[in-house]
């Protein structure tokens, strides 16, 4: 299986990427065999994508919807530049999926791989630092030093700018890769200096069959899945092996029909609030005992001293709080706003059979509620219920108190 397998209706990006890998590959065939690369192979800057210019270059950024594939395309990509299997030297193309180099970097235990991922709310300066000195070391026994940073959106403005200067000035061997939503996401000063990619929301279809294909998934229920999340694969994942996942969102596709007085609008929103604190609070059963535990560990908390931690300690303890607590407000975030989502997904299926549309709907299995609510109400009416929910989406973006946020928007739904 190649490393490019996983990534799902992204024909355009893997061919780019497979050309980009080939030309990498015979770069650092030629150094090692002590040869100049030949011409128009040696890594351009992104602006130069002139004819026959090497397709290689040192700083790329993965852009595209949620659920799109970036990371996924940014591990492949990472592992075909690591690649090491014999069949090269016969003009295999690199990313064959089977050798030591591809098989550790998609797993992430290649030790010349840094992959970066944050369940806090930004990415400071301090941890941003430390990817600059990883990046300006040569590779320690892979082919090239790669960085792959899947949440490059949450850079403060501070580790954005301590950033820039290593992908405007990157050691000869090291490859940045960048994964954010949009190109807005990410300071202009970077992602001029960066190669974009762009990823498209893959087919419903494609996510079916890597489901089938990768997870083993029964194909009436990867299908079901792919056709409720709208091509999203990561949720369609969950959504498919997580019976917790399902429940949830039968609960919130129930909502629409318990938004007929105030009195039902601020309870719907009360139970989303406490559906999203429930999700985070589960992330904290399995992850924050077990750090605390690792944390005093380390920090000497032996057997027969109650339990107590030497003096000096104390700090590193509260570092350890304060993030746990960062993690947890994350995670109530993205539960709920994955709540929002399905919601936006039941009105836009509300307005299609509104408005006659011969569009498979997303939320097939609760189609009688769909066709309820689309028969009592107008399309002007569902227009504005969908502008509630992205009003409520952005209101959480600002800080804005998550129960305020919603009770606005469920009463808003209310009126219609």
């Amino acid at each position: 299986m190649a490393v490019w397998d996983d990534v799902v209706g992204q024909d355009r990006v893997t061919a780019q990427l497979a050309a980009a890998a080939r030309d990498a590959d015979a770069l650092v065939s030629a150094e090692q065999a002590g040869q100049e690369p030949p011409p128009g192979e040696r890594p351009e800057p992104p602006s130069a994508d002139r004819s026959g210019a090497s397709q290689m270059t040192h700083a790329w950024l993965f852009t595209g919807p949620p659920g799109s594939g970036r990371s996924t395309a940014a591990r492949a990509f990472a592992a075909a530049l690591q690649c090491v299997s014999p069949d090269r030297a016969l003009g295999g193309a690199p990313g064959c999926g089977f050798c030591d180099g591809c098989h550790t970097a998609l797993i992430g235990t290649h030790a010349d791989v840094e992959i970066v991922r944050t369940d806090l709310l930004s990415i400071g300066v301090k941890e941003t630092r430390d990817l600059v000195r990883r990046s300006s070391l040569s590779p320690s026994g892979g082919r090239w030093q790669v960085i792959v940073l899947e949440d490059a959106d949450r850079l403060t403005e501070g580790a954005g700018n301590v950033l820039l200067k290593a992908v405007e000035e990157p050691a000869p061997r090291t490859v940045w890769l960048l994964c954010a939503p949009s190109v807005e996401d990410v300071l202009p000063t970077i992602r001029s200096r960066c190669r974009l990619l762009s990823l498209r929301t893959p087919p419903v279809d494609a996510v079916a069959d890597v489901l089938v294909r990768r997870d083993g998934i029964e194909p009436e229920a990867a299908g079901r899945a792919a056709r409720a999340t709208q091509g999203h694969i990561g949720r369609a994942r969950r959504l498919a092996t997580d019976e917790r996942a399902r429940a949830r969102r039968t609960a919130v596709l129930k909502l629409p029909l318990r938004v007929d007085d105030i009195g039902g609008c601020l309870k719907a929103a009360q139970e989303l609030i406490d559906a999203a604190g429930e999700d985070a609070k589960q992330v904290a059963e399995e992850v924050d005992t077990k750090e605390t535990e690792e944390l005093r560990a380390a920090l000497g908390a032996a057997a027969g001293t109650n339990g107590r931690l030497p003096r000096g300690t104390a700090g590193a303890m509260k570092e350890l709080q304060d993030k746990q607590k960062r993690r947890s407000t994350r995670t109530q975030r993205d539960s709920l706003d994955l709540a929002l989502v399905d919601l936006t997904g039941f009105y836009r299926d509300v307005l299609a059979l509104q408005m006659g549309a011969s569009v498979p709907l997303a939320n097939d299995e609760v189609r009688d509620n769909v066709q309820r609510i689309a028969t009592a109400s107008t399309p002007e009416r569902t227009l504005r219920r969908i502008e509630a929910v992205i009003a409520c989406r952005e209101a959480l973006d600002r800080n804005v108190a998550p129960l305020l946020a919603v009770e606005a928007m469920t009463v808003a739904l209310r009126a219609g």
